[in-house]
């Protein structure tokens, strides 16, 4: 909220200095436009860039950390065509993951859910329903969304969970109203693969691994066809450069 904060007041400040020169001197009303354009433009792109931690304070990475440990998180499953072809190339390298889950996607596929936890992973709550609508909501509705998660998480896997991801990255001051009642961890990234709108898997390997870091978090989608190659060809670098695919829990707890 530090930097939401700060943009107010300054923008609050800028606007009583056009209405003093305009008192004095006289300005044109494009001015006023312009400091309104500027202060919306700044408003969407600290909602949508968590890094500028504009409402919240998510985890986008472990800085301290220098061993060679990353996190790849995986978002909007379970998913029945790819989900459990994503485990089992995971498997296949020893490597750990974070699973981000819609909750109605938990309640259609639970045996999926239940394979990524006897696999050791960790699962994050991704809110129930993800529409397209859902930054709009109220406080309460995103109490709603992310206690029934929760619920579908530990009713199915007998787990809880203290992490959360924002759908589409995008945070609100009602999301952190709702956060500060739950307590939940954010969890951000700072490798984003665009796998979702990037379909050469080529392509979104060489965005990740050129980035590749001790501490990182990879965000990918195991909702996506590409997703497998570029799974594997990921796993077989970061074996190669001696990196270690960790846990969001571990990740954070190794320092």
């Amino acid at each position: 909220m530090k930097n939401f904060r700060i943009l107010i007041a300054l923008t609050i400040l800028l606007f009583l200095l056009l209405a003093i020169l305009d008192t004095y001197v006289g300005i044109a009303l494009w001015w006023y436009g312009l400091l309104l354009l500027l202060w919306f433009l700044m408003m969407a792109i600290g909602s949508f860039s968590m890094s500028w931690k504009f409402y919240l304070k998510p985890i986008t990475s472990n800085k301290v950390l220098t061993d060679k440990k990353i996190a790849l998180t995986f978002d909007d499953g379970p998913n029945p065509e790819f989900t459990l072809k994503v485990l089992q190339i995971l498997k296949d390298y020893n490597a750990k993951a974070t699973f981000f889950c819609i909750g109605q996607h938990i309640e259609t596929y639970p045996e999926i859910l239940k394979a990524i936890v006897q696999d050791g992973h960790d699962i994050g709550n991704h809110s129930f329903s993800h529409n397209l609508m859902i930054d709009f909501n109220s406080t309460e509705r995103w109490l709603q969304e992310i206690k029934q998660t929760d619920n579908s998480i530990h009713k199915i896997s007998g787990k809880k969970t203290t992490l959360f991801r924002p759908p589409f990255g995008v945070t609100t001051p009602k999301l952190a109203r709702a956060l500060k009642v739950t307590e939940h961890k954010v969890i951000g990234w700072n490798i984003r693969s665009f796998d979702t709108v990037i379909s050469n898997p080529q392509k979104i390997l060489k965005r990740i691994t050129k980035r590749v870091h001790p501490g990182a978090i990879i965000l990918l989608h195991d909702k996506q066809s590409n997703v497998l190659l570029v799974l594997e060809h990921l796993l077989q670098f970061l074996q190669e450069h001696k990196y270690h695919a960790v846990t969001i829990n571990e990740l954070l707890h190794d320092n």
